[in-house]
């Protein structure tokens, strides 16, 4: 449904996207995960048509740059930063139903689960609204309206944690849509995902299938291997049972089928630090992961 091929983006001559391909089916729920400044939001932005870029990328087909409209008609999106729209909220919440077809009546009922009352909020600018009311009102307009893909740039930013639990509900109720959701919290969405995309400095470092029925006695082989030895690296995949050799930059050790989404969530906050990472069904288990590097 949706294709990158060897997409790169420039901002001030710094390579934000490099090279970056990728293949994403109908029915994929991916956890877009990697540091500040790995790519995602650019990738992001370039998949809605917001940016040129080199490569080649289509949505369901089209270009996004030549065929915007189209393309969005299919994409519900929760920027990461709201932007500071001057309309009240009423207004926008008239234009979305417009242009969008979002249903007025659905998008009070999503704002009034995450806990806002649309109707004490209407009159006010859009941009003197508190950092979570935006991200609400955002989320309202993104799943009041039908589409086939919801793209979220780290949706929980700006959220409380009664907010947080009745968003990835909301999510829930909705797995039969595409997904994509960048997040520094993996343990957070790993309930609504079906596969696992990590970048680093604007490639893909980890493409992972998370596999629906886990084995709870299978065993996964990892293998991490270093650009540079690191203390903090060493402490906390020492306590998942690894074994360093003898320069301490390559690390062995075997994870467990239930614990790969919490396990990768660790890995990806060394993601800078990544040379390569292997990740195999271990020998004698019942898992069938397949290699990822």
């Amino acid at each position: 449904m949706i294709q990158l091929d060897g997409v790169t983006k420039v901002f001030r001559r710094q390579r934000v996207l490099d090279s970056l391909s990728l293949s994403i089916a109908a029915g994929d729920r991916i956890a877009l995960i990697g540091a500040n400044g790995a790519g995602k939001t650019t990738m992001i932005r370039c998949l809605l048509g917001e940016y040129t870029h080199q490569g080649e990328i289509t949505v369901g087909g089209r270009r996004p740059r030549r065929e915007r409209r189209a393309v969005l008609s299919d994409i519900a999106f929760v920027p990461q930063m709201p932007p500071p729209l001057k309309m009240p909220v009423r207004d926008l919440l008239r234009f979305a139903a417009k242009t969008c077809n979002a249903d007025p009546a659905h998008m009070e009922e999503i704002g009034e689960r995450l806990g806002l009352d649309l109707a004490e909020v209407s009159g006010k600018p859009f941009f003197k609204l508190s950092g979570g009311q935006k991200q609400k009102i955002l989320v309202a307009v993104a799943l009041g309206r039908e589409s086939r893909v919801l793209i979220f740039d780290e949706p929980t930013a700006n959220l409380d944690p009664a907010a947080r639990r009745v968003l990835f509900g909301l999510l829930a109720e909705r797995l039969d849509r595409g997904m994509i959701i960048s997040s520094h919290r993996l343990e957070e969405i790993s309930g609504l995902v079906n596969r696992v995309v990590e970048m680093d400095r604007g490639r893909v470092i980890l493409d992972d299938r998370v596999v629906e029925t886990v084995d709870p006695g299978s065993l996964q082989k990892c293998v991490v291997t270093l650009g540079e030895p690191d203390a903090a690296f060493a402490k906390a995949v020492g306590e998942w049972g690894f074994v360093a050799n003898e320069s301490g930059t390559a690390w062995n050790g075997d994870v467990p089928g239930p614990d790969r989404i919490r396990f990768l969530g660790m890995i990806t906050r060394y993601a800078g630090l990544l040379r390569s990472f292997e990740l195999t069904a271990a020998s004698g288990s019942n898992g069938n992961a397949e290699k990822r590097t």
